[in-house]
């Protein structure tokens, strides 16, 4: 059967993340990267620092009987902070294939900066991840509800076409998109209402790979030979904060931003504090459609906002449950914000309503745009558990639904909000952040030809030390300045 563009794409991609992520077979455990057996180097190390320099580390792998390893693709996670300032950066790391792995750290302030770099998963496991991810939609159940009446009756419902009997189909042809429940006799299709969904006992990782990805096996140091280091305000080529507006794009620098004072300064642009927030809706905000579409973290935006702007009010919008649609106005500065969930998957054990939900897609085309419409999509999270597929056809239906918004409105603002890191002890084979991480690579590239925003919440989330679902408000609010910066 000849594919379509859309599939070849989608081949494409994937296979362009299987090169990222070589395989590495697991054969014996004293053989894998072992944090404690490695060893982090500062190279041209000095007494002190001056703002603006570059701290380099070598980094060296060695696996549990000593032996230096031979290849890369280690998990690792590189950071300086100094606590006492509130002030968090990312490291850039750059792996040579070999074992060996170089670190760059700007220093972005001044004072006593403390290093941090730590192995969260060997390559050995993150080989057996990501063999794992592509192997079935079972590792959640979803469970539907459908209206008889004024009976209710359930249904086992799934991303994956099941064979061995009579089925709904809920399908997007343009955007082959799928969704499917076994259909409860002598109930109409057209009766399903809700869902909800758990997760199963399916694993496809080997007993010795799940040994891997204990608690105690993630984020664990890598030990290094010095201490704190010194930044001094000493004169030094310093980096300069460039324009005031942030450019589009998403190809942000790594990093592209630091924490001080837990306010998010990038790299590229500066971005105002917006110290009195009440103010927002009289200057920026005024006048402005904003959707947020997609997961929790972008809700959490819409929370914020309404907890610290007096005059901004929820609006009832009759939904059910939890997971339910929400609109905050401010009648007075005519500011619309609307959350709207993603369409399936949308992982909770709360039943929500299925009638009020859509594609993502499907909701930019009814989307009229113009100069004060923004939109912030922030999608990923409920995708993890899934293969990767299935994530990377969706953002291309949602990038070519842009395409035609851009067609017929090009004033309209639209940014994409990266994901987020999450807790460490979190079912890695389902949530864990690898998984988020190689959906970000792909997110990237997807959108990389589109003239839109993008907000790097890996970096920022990794810069303050944050291991959440659902970000601290001095990140969540960082991301909202940001966002700012772009649509006023």
């Amino acid at each position: 059967v000849k594919q379509t563009r859309k599939e070849q794409e989608v081949q494409e991609l994937v296979a362009k993340l299987d090169r990222h992520f070589p395989w590495v077979p697991l054969a014996d455990l004293s053989t894998i990267s072992s944090a404690r057996m490695s060893w982090a180097s500062l190279l041209n190390p000095k007494a002190s620092y001056c703002f603006g320099e570059q701290l380099m580390f070598q980094l060296d792998m060695f696996d549990h009987l000593g032996r230096k390893k031979q290849h890369g693709g280690d998990f690792l996670r590189a950071r300086v902070f100094s606590p006492n300032l509130k002030a968090g950066a990312t490291g850039n790391i750059q792996d040579y294939g070999n074992g060996t792995y170089l670190v760059r750290f700007p220093l972005f302030w001044e004072g006593k900066v403390k290093v941090s770099i730590s192995l969260f998963h060997p390559s050995e496991g993150v080989s057996a991840l990501w063999a794992a991810r592509k192997r079935g939609y079972d590792k959640i159940a979803f469970m539907g509800t459908f209206l008889n009446g004024t009976a209710m009756v359930s249904a086992k419902c799934s991303l994956e076409r099941t064979p061995e009997a009579e089925l709904c189909e809920y399908l997007d042809r343009r955007d082959q998109e799928a969704f499917y429940c076994l259909k409860p006799k002598n109930i109409s299709c057209q009766a399903f209402i809700r869902l909800k969904c758990s997760n199963t006992n399916v694993s496809y990782l080997t007993y010795l790979e799940q040994s891997l990805f204990q608690r105690p096996k993630i984020g664990v140091e890598i030990p290094k030979k010095f201490g704190v280091i010194h930044v001094l305000p000493c004169i030094s080529e310093k980096m300069t904060l460039k324009s005031n507006k942030c450019p589009l794009g998403m190809s942000s620098p790594s990093p592209s931003g630091f924490f001080w004072q837990n306010q998010w300064h990038p790299v590229l642009c500066t971005v105002s504090s917006y110290d009195n927030m009440n103010h927002l809706m009289n200057t920026c905000l005024k006048g402005k459609l904003i959707y947020l579409l997609g997961d929790s973290t972008a809700r959490q935006w819409l929370e914020f906002l309404t907890r610290n702007v007096r005059s901004f009010r929820y609006l009832d919008t009759h939904g059910f449950g939890k997971q339910s649609n929400l609109m905050a106005v401010d009648l007075g500065a005519n500011v619309h914000i609307k959350w709207i969930k993603h369409h399936h998957p949308l992982i909770t054990t709360y039943e929500y309503l299925t009638t009020d939900h859509d594609y993502v897609a499907r909701k930019i085309d009814r989307l009229a745009g113009d100069a004060n419409t923004a939109l912030v999509l922030a999608l990923g999270q409920h995708f993890r558990p899934f293969p990767i597929q299935l994530f990377i056809r969706r953002m291309v239906n949602i990038r070519e639904a842009i395409q035609r918004l851009f067609l017929r409105s090009p004033q309209t603002k639209v940014v994409i909000k990266g994901e987020n890191t999450r807790e460490l002890d979190t079912d890695v084979e389902r949530f864990g952040d690898f998984y988020g991480f190689a959906q970000n690579l792909v997110l990237r590239d997807i959108f990389k030809d589109l003239q839109v925003a993008f907000i790097d919440a890996w970096d920022m989330t990794i810069a303050y030390g944050s291991n959440r679902l659902h970000p601290l408000d001095d990140i969540v609010w960082s991301q909202i300045r940001l966002f700012l910066n772009y649509i006023c």
